[in-house]
């Protein structure tokens, strides 16, 4: 007879190891369904824990859980626009886009129901959460651009852009991820450049960036 294969060792996780298990299982379930059909039992049965254990970390429950979920997705997206300062902007944009688009296409129902709002689980933390993405991405956008001082017109273009991107993606989703990712961020790069000059024709500040971005993109 074959030997039986050896059955690994159980090791007992540590105090963050099992948390960061627990978010892991709860962020996949809300990126394939909306945080209201996601149950604490779904959570452990993912886990492969218990639901009192699931309790132990997160004594508030689901609503805890969730934030705590939401606020795990909301540094991975702040990250996607944390791109060195190197080389020309445009090209550094398109990088930050394709990490942003590679979430949205991996979380894809998380991420809806947490842009569209309406959630039974929503509440005004997690509203900041989001909200402080988008502060997040502003002044990643303006720290490339190179501006210390941004006037309210070029904050509010930057802003009106990273809402667009939002925008953009919970219609991709709806429209089956069509067109290509690759050609949806060409596109919010192409949006990026000619939002800015529209903002140019009135704004100084704007019409500088605008003109060294001309001359980037030559060089």
């Amino acid at each position: 007879m074959t030997p039986a294969a050896p059955t690994p060792a159980y090791r007992r996780l540590s105090v963050e190891e099992r948390r960061s298990q627990l978010l892991t299982s709860a962020l996949d379930l809300f990126a394939h369904r909306a945080p209201e059909e996601v149950s604490l039992d779904d959570v452990a049965e993912a886990a492969g824990v218990s639901r009192p254990l699931v309790y132990r970390y997160f004594p508030g429950g689901k609503q805890q859980l969730y934030e705590a979920a939401l606020r795990s997705a909301a540094d991975e997206l702040q990250h996607c626009f944390d791109e060195p300062r190197e080389g020309p902007l445009l090209p550094r944009l398109s990088r930050a886009l394709d990490r942003y688009l590679t979430f949205v296409d991996e979380h894809g129902t998380g991420f809806s129901a947490l842009l569209q709002g309406g959630s039974v689980v929503e509440t005004s933390r997690t509203t900041a959460i989001v909200d402080g993405v988008r502060r997040v991405a502003a002044e990643h956008i303006l720290s490339h651009l190179g501006v210390t001082g941004p006037g309210s017109s070029l904050r509010m273009t930057i802003r009106m852009w990273i809402t667009a991107v939002e925008a953009s993606s919970l219609i991709w989703l709806d429209e089956d991820k069509q067109p290509q990712a690759e050609e949806l961020r060409d596109w919010l790069v192409e949006q990026f450049v000619a939002m800015l000059t529209v903002t140019a024709r009135r704004d100084p500040q704007t019409e500088a960036l605008v003109r060294a971005l001309d001359e980037d993109v030559r060089h």
